[in-house]
């Protein structure tokens, strides 16, 4: 029991300090290559909390297990804009880039749509995974050629690489390493956590069904979790919603994509149609929108003046965690 109490304690100060060092990294990184924080949030900071699930996947679709990638990145992506923009949005009221409402997140709509399309026959083909790794990639190619030219469009009118940054010297070396150690322990934090709050559960005599929905659930998505709320902490907004809309394109496409080239999966859950896939259906449609301001802050005028960008409140944050709340509670009923 004391050694379990230790890994919370440990793990918890380690998921937090290790979160500063990761968006000190991404922050970095951004500014050395004169790139949106929200495109090193999409590609570097997304894409790496949701190596995890990854790894998952390719274990699941190895040992002819290829559901539990599904199972995997579709309860992500709930957890993700669901729990972690919620509770972000709780912490500090998000305000997000124009491109994120006209450009990423409707690519992210559409993605979902694509996915729903190919899982209608109740299977995912070879030539399915293919279609969405392919989508993958078009997607990352098209978002970093557009970076570039509004970079190369910054230079030629003679702006700063980034408006919302100050030019600075910036080591990419230790951005890098920042980045690098900071994704690994906030992986190994999290892990570390949610180990030790299970042995603390069972040894109160908490059922595994309450364990899996609450501690597992939420452990999964603690990288994410900490990462956002630490950008979103320190005024770096479009790093956290870069990372959610990144990290779902990611388990949407590269997770399951990775799972079905391996092991194409022949018989899909029945959950997955009538309950996963609408649910996170539902929430990124619902994401695109609640980002307009739902409410009425000085930081939500000057959004709405400047017409640059939109808010993402409090009260939307309040939505978002109850529904995740409600999806935990009908996970808990159809289990029993």
């Amino acid at each position: 029991m004391i050694l379990s109490i230790a890994a919370v304690v440990v793990g918890l100060v380690l998921l937090v300090w290790s979160a500063d060092r990761f968006v000190d990294g991404a922050v970095g990184m951004a500014r050395f290559f004169g790139m949106s924080t929200f495109l090193i949030g999409m590609l570097v900071v997304g894409f790496g909390t949701s190596a995890p699930e990854m790894v998952v996947s390719i274990l699941s679709a190895l040992n002819d297990t290829p559901q539990l990638a599904l199972g995997n990145a579709y309860g992500s992506n709930i957890a993700n804009i669901a729990l972690i923009l919620g509770v972000t949005a709780l912490v500090t009221p998000l305000v997000v880039q124009k491109q994120a409402m006209s450009r990423d997140i409707p690519i992210l709509i559409a993605m979902t749509v694509l996915t729903v399309l190919l899982l209608m026959d109740g299977n995912v083909s070879f030539a399915d995974g293919a279609v969405l790794l392919l989508a993958f990639v078009v997607i990352t190619v098209f978002n970093v050629s557009m970076e570039l030219h509004a970079k190369h469009k910054r230079k030629k009118n003679a702006d700063t690489p980034n408006p919302d940054m100050p030019v600075e010297n910036v080591s990419i070396v230790k951005s890098t390493l920042w980045l690098l150690i900071g994704l690994a322990l906030l992986i190994a934090s999290s892990r570390m956590l949610v180990w030790g709050a299970v042995n603390m559960a069972h040894f109160l005599g908490v059922s595994d069904l309450l364990i899996g929905l609450t501690i597992v659930a939420v452990g999964t998505s603690l990288p994410e979790l900490a990462s956002s709320i630490a950008a979103a902490r320190r005024g770096e907004n479009d790093l956290a919603v870069g990372n959610i809309i990144g990290s779902n394109l990611f388990n949407t496409l590269v997770v399951v994509g990775i799972a079905s080239v391996i092991t194409p999966i022949k018989a899909m859950d029945a959950d997955v149609l009538s309950r996963d896939l609408p649910i996170m259906s539902a929430l990124t449609l619902l994401l695109f929108l609640i980002c307009f301001p739902l409410f009425k802050s000085k930081r939500a005028k000057i959004s709405r003046k400047k017409n640059e960008r939109f808010g993402f409140g409090r009260i939307g944050g309040a939505l978002f965690l109850s529904l995740y709340v409600a999806y935990l509670v009908l996970l808990g009923i159809q289990a029993v």
